[in-house]
C-alpha cells in the first residue's frame, strides 16, 4: 500500500471479478483523454467497443504472459494497468517489457493512483531484469504524454495510425 492524496492506494492482481470495474473506469478515461482530445462521445463509446473491452480485459486477466493489476482507494476500483511482452516482433521480450494501458478514474487523477500503477511497471522491469518498457500513447493525449514524460518516458521515433487521423506515438524509458 502507498499514499495518494485522499486515502490510500492498495495494488493489487486483477480477478475476473473486477472486469466490470475495469471496464467502467477505462471507459471513463476514454471519454475524458479522447474528449479533451477533439474526439465526439459517440465515437469514443460504442457497443462494439464495449464489448471489445470486455473480452480484451478478459482475455489480459486470464493471460499467462500479460499482468494485469489494479488500483483500490478507499475501496473502489480506481485504475488499472496492463503489462507484458513487447506487442512488435522487433523487440526482444528478454530485454523489453511493454506498458500495455495505465486508465485511472478521472476522478481520481492528480492524486497519485497513476504514479502508483507507473511504480509498479518499474518494478516489474527490475524484478525481471529488462532494460527497456515501451508503450504507446494517442498524440493528442497531451495529459498521458506529459505524465509519462515526467517519469523519463523518452518518444522513440516509432508511430501507428490512430483515431481522427491522429497516431499513436511509441515511447520508451530506459532501465538502469
Amino acid at each position: 500500500m502507498s499514499g495518494v492524496e485522499g486515502g490510500l492506494v492498495e495494488v493489487r492482481e486483477a480477478g475476473l471479478g473486477d472486469l466490470l470495474g475495469i471496464v467502467e473506469v477505462h471507459s471513463r478515461a476514454r471519454v475524458a483523454y479522447y474528449g479533451a482530445g477533439g474526439l465526439p462521445i459517440g465515437d469514443i463509446l460504442t457497443p462494439e467497443l464495449a464489448r471489445e473491452q470486455r473480452e480484451g480485459w478478459t482475455a489480459a486477466i486470464t493471460s499467462a504472459h500479460k499482468r494485469v493489476r489494479v488500483a483500490i482507494v478507499d475501496g473502489v476500483l480506481a485504475g488499472v494497468l496492463a503489462m507484458g511482452p513487447p506487442h512488435s516482433s522487433d523487440l526482444d521480450p528478454r530485454t523489453t517489457a511493454q506498458l500495455y494501458q495505465i486508465h485511472v478514474d478521472p476522478e481520481m487523477w492528480g492524486r497519485g493512483v497513476g504514479g502508483a500503477l507507473h511504480a509498479l511497471f518499474v518494478r516489474h522491469l527490475a524484478d525481471e531484469g529488462l532494460a527497456r518498457g515501451v508503450l504507446e500513447v494517442w498524440e493528442r493525449n497531451t495529459r498521458a504524454r506529459a505524465f509519462y514524460t515526467r517519469h523519463g518516458w523518452r518518444p522513440d521515433g516509432t508511430s501507428r495510425p490512430g483515431p481522427a487521423e491522429t497516431p499513436y506515438v511509441g515511447m520508451q524509458l530506459t532501465h538502469p
